[in-house]
């Protein structure tokens, strides 16, 4: 009798337990998953190669792409609370995600309603004395906001931040081993742009040289034959 007890005791808390297990994948946003490659997160969203923006080349390459959930009128689609999606990948591999909610499905809702509503699918938040730094092709490295909330495991984490730019609120989900990776190599990138800018120029200027003169001695032959003074 009290083994049964315990076995039904057990089953009990194993149905309770079972929903937040899966609930708390922090890795996982709908049904995108961090370390995906970038075709399969294009396949996803229906995107094109045109569409995927270079931000840096070397000493990796960080690449980014754009998503806007299509709003199907007469369809649950109708509701959806998503404005964007920024993806960003790091060799080909997705370790960002920063998702920026639409002004008007969030209106009047307070930090608490937001960090309630996430919380509902992973788990029970910290409130940390943070910042997190944003990056894209639309924002500048050091552009940061303030945490209002986080979800986070050994391997991921999930912030909640309020715009300061626009009144709405995002989210980024990020892995940590590889934004660490990805955070050094953009610094570096931007390093090694400064430090050859000007040799750039120098060839930038030489090339529109080279292409203005050949132009001109394209022109020359007809014009010199069809002048008349």
């Amino acid at each position: 009798m009290i083994n049964t007890r315990n076995v039904a005791i057990s089953v009990c808390w194993l149905l309770l337990w079972t929903p937040l297990i899966y609930a708390q994948d922090l890795s996982r946003y709908r049904e995108f998953q961090l370390g995906m490659n970038l075709q399969a997160v294009a396949e996803k969203i229906d995107a094109r190669a045109s569409e995927v923006k270079v931000l840096h080349q070397r000493p990796a390459v960080i690449q980014e792409l754009a998503w806007r959930p299509q709003r199907v009128l007469g369809s649950s689609r109708e509701a959806e609370s998503v404005n964007e999606v920024l993806f960003n990948f790091y060799n080909g591999e997705l370790f960002r995600m920063v998702v920026s909610y639409d002004q008007q499905r969030t209106e009047g809702l307070t930090d608490q309603d937001m960090v309630e509503a996430i919380s509902a699918t992973y788990g029970i938040a910290t409130q940390p004395v943070a910042k997190i730094v944003l990056f894209s092709s639309s924002y500048i490295y050091n552009d940061s906001e303030k945490v209002i909330a986080r979800w986070e495991d050994s391997q991921s984490s999930l912030n909640l931040f309020r715009s300061s730019s626009q009144p709405r609120f995002g989210m980024l989900i990020s892995s940590k081993r590889v934004d660490a990776l990805a955070e050094a190599a953009i610094v570096k990138a931007i390093r090694l742009d400064e430090q050859e800018a000007p040799q750039r120029e120098i060839a930038r200027q030489k090339k529109e040289g080279e292409e203005s003169r050949a132009a001109q001695q394209k022109a020359r032959p007809a014009n010199k034959a069809d002048f008349r003074p």
